[in-house]
């Protein structure tokens, strides 16, 4: 089988930082996409952004979380506590299993629902959907997200299998045979689960480029998705303790090493397949 490349830049719209940070790459030849979480606060920068620059292509980021400590967000359905959407301070939940332990499937649907109608109300056509953390790959809400995917007709990421699936560290306990039943109904419907989803390193061993050219190392034959995170500096100190994770991912994805690189390899540069 031949190779597949997506880089893709998670959690644009969180922050002014992660959409300087896609712009930049992006116009640079190195990130295929983009995903923007509709309810966070720098969303209608980068819903700007996006009509300034239509040759970014941006997807839905379909999110049931708010992880940080101070900086947090809340459904756009303004959902009641007996949604289970929301933990005792009216945020999203921390954490993907607090979710799955509260969340009512049919206020999960009505929430995507609205983050979907919000992109198409912002005018820019959304190349992709994917999930937040993972979070609605949870067996809980997986079935809704391939409802409203074939109902709106938007390529969504799939994982081959959940061992494939990189953030499947967010998810809790889950059955394997969950995912391989789902990828095999997906293929069978024409559809192209990602051999591997590959995230973003979470720790600062070695250099950039020792941690990069591993993960990078890790493609194979069939579809990889890239779930990166990188971000500009100025305001992402101030949101998470990762955030020199996802300065030195932009400095190191924007440097020409790394350019030079990408452009020797031999895979296929795409997005996310229909």
């Amino acid at each position: 089988m031949a190779r597949s490349v997506c880089i893709n830049i998670d959690d644009i719209g969180m922050c002014h930082g992660a959409n300087t940070a896609f712009v930049t790459l992006a116009k640079a030849g190195r990130a295929d996409s983009g995903s923007l979480m509709m309810p966070c606060p720098w969303m209608l920068e980068m819903a700007d952004l996006g009509h300034q620059n239509p040759d970014l292509k941006i997807g839905v980021h379909l999110t049931l979380n708010s992880e940080k400590t101070y900086y947090r967000w809340r459904p756009l359905t303004r959902a009641s506590r007996a949604s289970g959407l929301i933990d005792g301070d009216g945020f999203m939940w921390k954490s993907v299993p607090e979710l799955r332990r509260n969340a009512v499937p049919e206020a999960v649907e009505a929430e995507l629902r609205a983050q979907i109608e919000a992109f198409k109300d912002t005018g820019l056509k959304p190349v992709h959907m994917d999930g937040h953390m993972g979070a609605i790959l949870s067996p809980e809400f997986y079935d809704i997200y391939l409802k409203l995917a074939a109902e709106y007709g938007i390529p969504a990421l799939y994982p081959a299998s959940i061992e494939s699936y990189g953030p499947k560290h967010n998810l809790g306990t889950v059955d394997s045979g969950f995912y391989t039943s789902r990828a095999a109904a997906l293929k069978g419907k024409g559809k192209t689960p990602a051999d591997r989803v590959l995230e973003t390193p979470w720790n600062l061993n070695g250099t950039a480029k020792e941690r990069y050219t591993a993960l990078f190392g890790q493609t194979g034959p069939g579809f990889n998705f890239f779930a990166l995170h990188a971000n500009a500096p100025g305001e992402i100190e101030f949101i998470e303790t990762s955030a020199q994770v996802r300065i030195q991912e932009l400095q190191f994805l924007a440097s020409e090493e790394f350019g030079h690189w990408l452009d020797r390899q031999e895979f296929k540069r795409t997005t996310v397949p229909a």
